[in-house]
């Protein structure tokens, strides 16, 4: 463990393998803070299931339009920059709401401005896995496919590690803190994330991306002979930009001083030319059937399977009466699950073709989301199993079985993005795996509200979920999608 953590510091450098981890740690940690969002929607606000499902989902929003966070940081550079300045932006939008949050009582208290709060934080956090995605993307095609499947993992890990530390703190916290304590606490996080971009070095417009990453930790900056030619093109790029750079500059001593309208309209013009090369170049990377073909197998795989997870959440604290601090540790199990799919993906299923993968996931998820049939009918009770021993199970198992779905597309991506656009396809990725989450989500509520499944009125969850199971077969049928000779490790 610790040699492979130091060839990927050799690799990618220190600071840079600092803020990966760091940003993913944070992004697990947030259950710490929406573990309280949740209990601050249904006991506080006193909303109902499908209402708390409304605020949660307009909530999550940004998260489904990162393509947009993606064409901003690859297109317009802030004074040279693609990466670093858009991350602190981020970094201070996810950071203030929860400060201002966690001051101000009455808009903790109101539904629609906590809404417009958490929509703000969204926005950062979902800006911020933007650019991490980006820059991961950029070192791990620089790397070729040597180090990819480890920086993915690494960065996996690390949000595990913040998921667990976040179930079992935030479950501690609502007992022990008051709900405002909580809000400002996590604050802590993004602002260590704020600092830490100071210590990582960006090269202008990531011309010299691979020698950024090998010198930032005080190596010697060799380049391999595989990543030679690339690095060439980059500096003929530079070269060009140079020149180009020049030229105008002659220009403008031989103009007099009323041209600044000609000035915007060459600034604009080059934007528009940069967002048409980007989207032309993102268009010929979504049509390789190996990108479009499991991205919309993912999107399907979402959308068909309604979610009641929020239904669920009631259910287990009003009738079950399952307490804060045992849902953080069933989350804990959850994290660790998620880990111990990450391992088990790693070293033994990254050769082997996606269709038999996905296929064993879902038929597993099927089988395993009858355990909520029993725990609802209560035949674990009657079978001598107790409540909490069929979640943790459940968790452990069920998040293992969703990592193996989704570990391959994320390093097929990171392989398969273009020079240019990376933060803008790993953005599409996301956000279409989101979307088909939200979608899900709505068509929970939907469902829900047809059986008349509402707080304090449970008696067709069971039918409800019975449902969810036939769903989840349904995906197996579109495994046509899925291009026959694609693997984990494609390229």
């Amino acid at each position: 463990m610790i040699e492979w953590l130091k060839h990927l510091r050799s690799a990618f450098g220190a600071s840079f393998i600092w803020l990966v981890c760091l940003i993913y740690f944070t992004q697990g940690f947030r259950s710490f803070v929406w573990t309280a969002v949740s209990y601050q929607l249904k006991d506080r606000l006193k909303l109902s299931p499908s209402a708390s499902q409304f605020v949660t989902s307009i909530a999550f929003f940004p998260w489904s339009i990162k393509p947009i966070y993606g064409i901003l940081s690859d297109c317009i550079p802030i004074k040279g920059r693609k990466r670093i300045p858009y991350l602190v932006i981020a970094t201070l939008l996810s950071l203030f709401p929860w400060v201002i949050i966690g001051l101000q009582e009455t808009i903790r208290n109101s539904r629609d401005q906590l809404m417009i709060f958490l929509l703000l934080q969204n926005l950062g956090s979902a800006m911020a896995d933007v650019v991490i995605d980006a820059m991961i993307a950029e070192a791990a095609r620089l790397e070729k496919a040597r180090f990819a499947g480890d920086l993915q993992s690494v960065s996996w890990m690390a949000m595990a590690l913040g998921g667990i530390c976040g179930s079992l703190l935030g479950g501690y916290a609502l007992t022990n803190f008051q709900m405002e304590d909580i809000f400002l606490v996590f604050a802590i996080l993004p602002t260590v994330q704020l600092l830490s971009c100071v210590f990582v070095n960006e090269s202008s417009e990531n011309s010299k991306p691979s020698q950024h990453l090998s010198t930032s930790n005080g190596s010697n900056g060799s380049i391999s002979d595989e990543d030679k030619p690339l690095i060439n093109v980059h500096q003929t790029n530079a070269l060009r930009r140079n020149k180009s750079s020049k030229q105008k500059k002659k220009k403008k001593i031989n103009r007099s001083n009323d041209q600044m309208p000609e000035t915007d309209g060459s600034f604009w013009s080059q934007l528009i030319q940069s967002l048409k090369t980007a989207g032309y170049t993102l268009f010929k990377a979504f049509r390789q059937p190996i990108i479009f073909r499991p991205m919309a197998w993912f999107f399907l795989a979402q959308v068909t399977m309604p979610n009641l997870q929020t239904v669920m959440f009631y259910y287990q604290t009003e009738v079950l009466s399952l307490e804060a601090s045992f849902l953080g540790t069933a989350r804990v199990i959850g994290w660790i699950g998620l880990m111990v799919g990450t391992f088990i993906y790693n070293r033994f299923l990254k050769k082997m073709k996606l269709r038999r993968i996905l296929m064993f996931a879902h038929v597993a998820l099927a089988l395993l989301t009858l355990l909520d049939i029993v725990l609802v009918t209560r035949l674990n009770v009657s079978l001598g199993i107790s409540d909490k021993t069929m979640m943790l199970f459940g968790s452990a198992i069920s998040d293992a079985i969703n990592q193996f779905k989704f570990m391959p597309f994320l390093i097929l991506s990171g392989h398969l993005c273009p020079p240019g656009i990376e933060g803008t396809l790993f953005a599409l990725f996301m956000s279409i795996n989101n979307l088909g989450a939200t979608i899900s989500g709505f068509l929970g509520a939907g469902l829900a509200s047809v059986l008349n499944i509402s707080s304090g009125s449970f008696d067709n969850l069971s039918f409800g979920i019975a449902i969810q199971v036939i769903c989840t077969f349904l995906p197996v049928g579109f495994l046509f999608l899925i291009p026959e000779e694609a693997t984990g490790i494609s390229a």
